[in-house]
């Protein structure tokens, strides 16, 4: 699977609060992460859109800036190989992506 499917995987469960979709394409630190906010979350019922705008590889890492119509906000996922597969993970406090 491609670096921007796994960002399209991850953002729809993670607004439709499919954790187990969550864990499996996420690494232990970024589910960790997304799970402490997708618990400040609302729950909703709507189908959940992903539309990716942008789009970085170096090396083993991995950017993708999405956008959602959970609230029509962008976001930014760092992925990572884990076991030759991607998986989003979380930035550091000071790390710039490629946006």
């Amino acid at each position: 699977m491609s670096h921007t499917e796994t960002a399209e995987i991850v953002a729809k469960s993670f607004f439709s609060k499919d954790e187990s979709t969550l864990k499996k394409h996420t690494t232990s630190e970024g589910y960790a992460s997304l799970i402490t906010v997708q618990n400040m979350l609302p729950d909703s019922d709507k189908e959940i859109e992903v539309e990716i705008i942008d789009e970085a590889i170096d090396g083993e890492i991995a950017w993708v800036r999405y956008k959602t119509s959970y609230d029509g906000k962008t976001g930014i996922f760092k992925l990572v190989k884990e076991n030759d597969q991607w998986k989003v993970t979380n930035k550091g406090p000071r790390e710039k992506g490629s946006f």
